[in-house]
């Protein structure tokens, strides 16, 4: 469901939609329906993109991520909202709700995103979320009992970028 429509900084003073708002709004709706391709025209070629589990990925990789975990997904249901931006940057609020295919255990994950925009598209997207809450979600016990500590946190990052990785050579 999308929660953005209306919020502050979708709408300019003369109450239209601000362009870059507009774009972040097409990627979520896109993944909403699982539509990577949507959602890779959202990214300018050489976009950045970082968050807690795959760290720092660029380019082709991005999307990629995105066709991977989209591949895998489970029961997964998405919704935005705040979404705000300008000619610059932007930001909004997701929640992804899906079953981990690697335990079966269900996932509720809030997500901050900030973007920073070039030629109407997204050529940064950092996404912030608290990792060990996944971890306990994911994991369960053992995750809540270790998902806060760095040991931990690397084995969670380094098998979600070999799993890329690999899902990348097998797809290539």
């Amino acid at each position: 469901m999308n929660e953005g429509i209306g919020r502050r900084g979708v709408h300019d003073k003369n109450g239209m939609t601000h362009p870059n708002a507009a774009l972040i709004e097409r990627f979520y709706e896109a993944f909403q329906r699982l539509d990577v391709d949507a959602m890779a025209a959202c990214y300018a070629s050489d976009v950045t993109f970082g968050d807690p589990v795959f760290g720092e990925l660029h380019g082709a990789e991005v999307s990629d991520m995105w066709r991977m975990l989209v591949s895998r997904a489970q029961e997964l249901t998405l919704a935005f909202s705040h979404v705000a931006a300008d000619d610059a940057g932007g930001s909004a609020h997701w929640v992804a709700s899906y079953v981990f295919s690697q335990t079966g255990r269900t996932v509720v994950n809030p997500v901050d995103a900030r973007f920073v925009f070039r030629d109407g598209l997204i050529v940064e997207h950092r996404d912030r979320f608290d990792l060990w809450r996944w971890a306990s979600q994911a994991l369960g016990a053992k995750g809540a009992l270790f998902g806060w500590t760095p040991f931990a946190q690397n084995a969670i990052r380094a098998q979600a970028r070999h799993g890329l990785a690999a899902w990348r050579a097998r797809n290539a």
